[in-house]
C-alpha cells in the first residue's frame, strides 16, 4: 500500500490549540473580563453577602467573589427565620484554605461591629432582636447584636414567670436599658417594650369600667392577703377577704394560678390605676339564707375559725358566725383567756344569747348548757357547812378560793389561824393548793362566799385565857424582831409581843433573835387576841421586893434598938413575923432567878 505523503501545516496556532482552541490574547481578554465581573475582597475585611442556599447544617453567602462562602448554621440561631436572599454581614477569615474554599463567618462580624451598635441602639432607643442562649442565676442570657446581654427575669414580662425553660431557644424583641462601658456588661428588657402598649391599653380599659361591673379575668398570681386578677391588660386586686363570706385562711383554698372566673369591680383609683375585684359579692349573703325560726334561746352547733383573747368566733354556717366571749365560756370567773378552753377547728355547742340580723351579729354562750351553781347556792353550800377549796389568787387581805367552778369565795387572812399573825396570806398557803374552809356568809347577789378556816378549830384562846393570866412567867423564844420590839413563841403555838425596854436582860443586854428566855405576862386581851410580855419585869421585880424588904427590915431593926418599955410586945412580935416572911420569900424566888 502506497503512503500518502502529508506536509506539516507552517502557520498551525499550537498554543491555541492546548487551550481549547482559545488563543492566548483571546483567554487574556476573557480573564480581564471576568474578573472585572468579580468584588476585590482582603482577609479580616467585613462585607455584606447574599444568601443563596441554606441547608440542615450549612448556610451558602455569595459575596460578589470567585466561589461562594459557606458558614454553619448554629452562627445564624438567633434569626430562624433567615431565607434565601436575605443580605447578612460577613467577616472573611480566608480567601481560599487548603481545598480553594472561600472561609467566612457571620459571628465574628457581629462581634466586630456590635458594641458599636449595641451603643447606638440604647442611644437612639431602638427595639431590637435577640436570641435567649439559656438560663442563668437571676434571669437568662440573651445574644442581642453579637453581644450576650442579661435578661433579668423580672424583665422578661408584666406577669410573674413560674418556668423560665420555655423561653430558651427563642427569639425575641428588646430594649437595652443599661449598659456598664467598664465592664462591658449589657441589660435588657422586653417587659419595656410591652409596658408602652398596656400603659394605654389599662387608660382606655378603666375608662370603660364601672362599679358592680362584672367582668370575665385569669387568676395572675396568688398571695397571702389576696388574689390579682388579669383582665385583659389591667389588674385587678381581690383582697382575701372579698374571696368567700366565710373565713379564708390561704387563698388556694378558694382559686389556682390561671384560673378563668368572673369577679365584680367593687372599687377602682382613676389615677393609681388600682382596681378592687370581689368575688364573694357574686353569691348572695349567707345571712339572708340564715332560717326565720333561728332564735334567741336555740341551741347550734359550729366549728371554731377564728380565737383571740376575748373569745372566739363560731362558723355555724359557711359565712355564718358567731361570738363566744370569755365570760361566756364558764361560770368560773378565773377566765383570762378564752385559749384556755377552745382552740381553732374545735366543734362545739352553743346557746344563742343574742341576734341582730341586721347588723349580722350573733353572740354565743357556752356555759349556759350548764346548770348555774349559784342556783342552789342555798342549799349546796349551806352557812356553817365544810368543804375543801383550790387557793386562786391572794391579796393583802385575804385568799380567794374556788370551791367548785362558778363558785368562789374569800378567806379573810384574820381567819387563817386562831394564833398566829399572818401578814400575808402566802406565809400561810400557796396558789393551787386545797385547803379546807367552812362557808360563814353567802352573798348571792354579788356571787361571793364568805369563809373561814380557822373556825374548823375550837378557839384555843378560851384555853389561853386561864394559862397565861396576868403576872404569869412562862418560857419563850424570840421569833422575830421588828422596829417596835420582838415577837416570842409561847407554847401552845401562841405567840406574845414584847417591847425593846422588855427585852433588856439583868446584864443589861439586849435579847437577840432565837434566844429562849422567862417572860412575864403583863397584859392579856382574849378579844384582840393579844398578849403582852415582859423579861425585865421579872428581876426588876425581885429587886423591888428585895429593896422592900430591907427597908421593912431596917424599920423593924429600929424599932428593935428602942427601950423595951416604948414597944408594945404584939407590934414588935408582929413585925419581926412579918420581917422574917418576906425575907424567906424574897431569898426562894431570888434562887430560881439565879438558877
Amino acid at each position: 500500500m502506497a503512503i500518502k505523503e502529508i506536509n506539516p501545516l507552517v502557520d498551525f496556532d499550537w498554543e491555541a490549540f492546548e487551550n481549547d482552541g482559545v488563543s492566548a490574547s483571546d483567554k487574556a481578554a476573557q480573564t480581564a473580563a471576568y474578573e472585572g465581573t468579580l468584588n476585590n475582597v482582603n482577609d479580616n475585611e467585613v462585607v455584606d453577602g447574599t444568601v443563596t442556599a441554606i441547608n440542615d447544617r450549612e448556610v451558602v453567602v455569595n459575596i460578589g467573589y470567585k466561589s461562594d462562602g459557606i458558614i454553619a448554621k448554629s452562627e445564624f440561631r438567633y434569626a430562624p427565620e433567615l431565607a434565601v436572599g436575605d443580605t447578612v454581614e460577613v467577616y472573611i477569615e480566608n480567601q481560599e484554605d487548603k481545598k480553594g474554599q472561600l472561609v467566612l463567618s457571620h459571628k465574628k462580624a457581629r462581634q466586630s461591629r456590635s458594641w458599636e451598635r449595641v451603643n447606638a441602639a440604647l442611644e437612639n432607643d431602638e427595639i431590637i432582636k435577640g436570641f435567649v442562649k439559656c438560663r442563668t442565676k437571676g434571669g437568662m442570657i440573651v445574644d442581642v447584636l453579637g453581644t450576650e446581654a442579661f435578661l433579668p427575669g423580672s424583665q422578661i414580662d408584666v406577669k410573674p414567670i413560674r418556668d423560665y425553660d420555655t423561653f430558651v431557644g427563642k427569639t425575641m424583641e428588646f430594649k437595652i436599658v443599661k449598659i456598664n462601658q467598664e465592664f462591658r456588661n449589657v441589660v435588657v428588657s422586653h417587659k419595656a417594650l410591652i409596658e408602652a402598649e398596656l400603659e394605654q391599653q389599662k387608660k382606655e380599659i378603666i375608662s370603660k369600667l364601672e362599679k358592680g361591673q362584672i367582668l370575665e379575668g385569669t387568676v395572675k398570681n396568688i398571695t397571702n392577703y389576696g388574689v390579682f386578677i388579669d383582665l385583659g391588660g389591667v389588674d385587678g386586686l381581690i383582697h382575701i377577704t372579698d374571696l368567700s363570706w366565710g373565713r379564708v385562711s390561704d387563698p388556694k383554698e378558694i382559686v389556682e394560678l390561671d384560673q378563668k372566673l368572673n369577679v365584680v369591680i367593687i372599687d377602682f383609683d382613676d389615677e393609681k390605676k388600682r382596681i378592687a375585684l370581689g368575688l364573694k359579692q357574686l353569691t348572695p349573703h349567707p345571712w339572708d339564707a340564715l332560717s326565720d325560726d333561728l332564735k334567741v334561746g336555740d341551741k347550734v352547733h359550729g366549728k371554731v375559725v377564728v380565737m383571740a383573747d376575748y373569745g372566739a368566733f363560731i362558723e355555724i354556717a359557711p359565712g355564718v358566725e358567731g361570738l363566744i366571749h370569755v365570760s361566756e365560756m364558764s361560770w368560773s370567773a378565773h377566765l383570762h383567756s378564752a385559749q384556755e378552753f377552745m382552740k381553732v377547728g374545735d366543734e362545739v355547742d352553743a346557746v344563742i344569747l343574742t341576734l341582730d340580723r341586721e347588723e349580722r351579729k350573733m353572740s354565743l354562750g357556752v356555759k349556759q348548757l350548764k346548770d348555774d351553781p349559784w342556783e342552789n347556792i342555798d342549799t349546796k353550800y349551806p352557812v356553817g357547812s365544810q368543804h375543801t377549796a383550790k387557793v386562786r389568787n391572794f391579796t393583802n387581805f385575804g385568799v380567794f378560793v374556788e370551791v367548785e367552778e362558778g363558785v368562789d369565795g374569800l378567806i379573810h387572812i384574820s381567819d387563817l389561824s386562831w394564833t398566829k399573825k399572818v401578814k400575808h396570806p402566802s406565809e400561810f398557803t400557796q396558789i393551787g393548793a386545797q385547803i379546807d374552809v367552812q362557808v360563814l356568809d353567802i352573798d348571792k347577789e354579788n356571787r361571793r362566799l364568805s369563809l373561814g378556816h380557822k373556825q374548823l378549830e375550837d378557839n384555843p384562846w378560851d384555853n389561853f385565857e386561864t394559862v397565861y393570866t396576868q403576872d404569869s412567867i412562862h418560857t419563850g423564844k424570840v421569833a422575830e424582831v421588828l422596829d417596835k420590839g420582838a415577837v416570842i413563841a409561847l407554847e401552845g403555838g401562841v405567840e406574845g409581843f414584847a417591847t425593846p425596854k422588855h427585852l433588856v436582860k439583868e446584864d443589861g443586854s439586849q435579847a437577840q433573835l432565837g434566844e429562849t428566855l422567862e417572860f412575864k405576862v403583863i397584859e392579856f386581851n382574849k378579844d384582840a387576841k393579844r398578849i403582852i410580855l415582859s423579861h425585865s419585869r421579872i428581876f426588876e421585880d425581885v429587886a423591888r421586893a428585895e429593896a422592900k424588904a430591907a427597908k421593912k427590915a431596917e424599920t423593924a431593926a429600929k424599932k428593935a434598938a428602942r427601950p423595951a418599955k416604948e414597944q408594945s410586945p404584939a407590934i414588935v412580935n408582929v413585925a419581926a413575923s412579918t420581917t422574917l416572911g418576906d425575907l424567906d420569900a424574897l431569898a426562894a424566888l431570888k434562887a430560881k432567878m439565879e438558877k
